[in-house]
């Protein structure tokens, strides 16, 4: 499996490189068709925080969706630690999906396995989001920063909604822009509180009133 190490206001040292080269192991063992492993660690120069000012980014390359976990911490080593043990939980439910298709036992759902853990937002970089997060609880977000907008374009991908909810949970994100199979539509599924999901789809030929279906995951939708 190949590495890249990249550096954003830090040199990533030999000693942090085997660090990293002893444990990648089990991702190997874990997903056998990983390309690559992406590992990005981001130093906050003017950060308050101390404890915070790290941020280490995880991203496994393969043929299939990817796979991301980040965290912050006061070094590296331990932000590495910290964002390993979120990726190697998101790998073993990637792993334990494909074991249902292949028709063998039904393990937890990844959205019920996945619940817990802190979405990621995707509108900014992850070190940006970890020093906003830092800033806010602190009190110090700069009122005088210019309002930004950016665009972002992706390759249009059909699945179903449930497979939609499957890789957006392992990608560690609060939602997840996709085309639905069964409509043709773009749609945008979101995690809502608890284990509920909610689906947006824009339809011009509907009412101003909003439709709402309910079902549950992996359940065939009403038709």
């Amino acid at each position: 499996m190949e590495m890249t190490f990249t550096g954003r206001n830090i040199s990533v040292s030999d000693r942090f490189r085997e660090y990293v080269s002893e444990k990648v192991g089990k991702v190997e063992q874990l997903a056998s068709k990983v390309q690559r492993l992406d590992i990005k660690v981001t130093k906050e120069p003017h950060s308050k925080r101390p404890e915070t000012q790290l941020t280490v980014e995880l991203s496994v390359v393969s043929r299939g969706p990817a796979i991301r976990a980040e965290s912050k911490a006061g070094d590296k080593f331990a932000a590495f630690d910290q964002a390993f043990s979120k990726l190697l939980e998101r790998l073993r439910r990637a792993r334990d999906k494909q074991k249902v298709h292949h028709g063998r036992h039904t393990p937890t759902a990844v959205f019920e396995a996945t619940g817990g853990l802190e979405p990621v937002d995707t509108d900014v970089p992850l070190h940006v989001t970890a020093a906003q997060e830092a800033a806010e609880s602190n009190g110090q977000v700069d009122q005088d920063n210019p309002v930004e907008i950016r665009r972002k374009v992706f390759p249009a991908t059909r699945m179903s909604v449930d497979d939609a909810v499957d890789r957006m949970e392992l990608v560690g994100h609060p939602f997840y822009l996709f085309v639905d199979d069964a409509t043709g539509q773009t749609s945008v599924v979101y995690r809502r509180r608890g284990w509920a999901y909610g689906i947006i789809t824009l339809d011009e030929s509907c009412d101003d009133e909003e439709t709402v279906e309910t079902r549950h995951y992996r359940e065939a939708a009403a038709v």
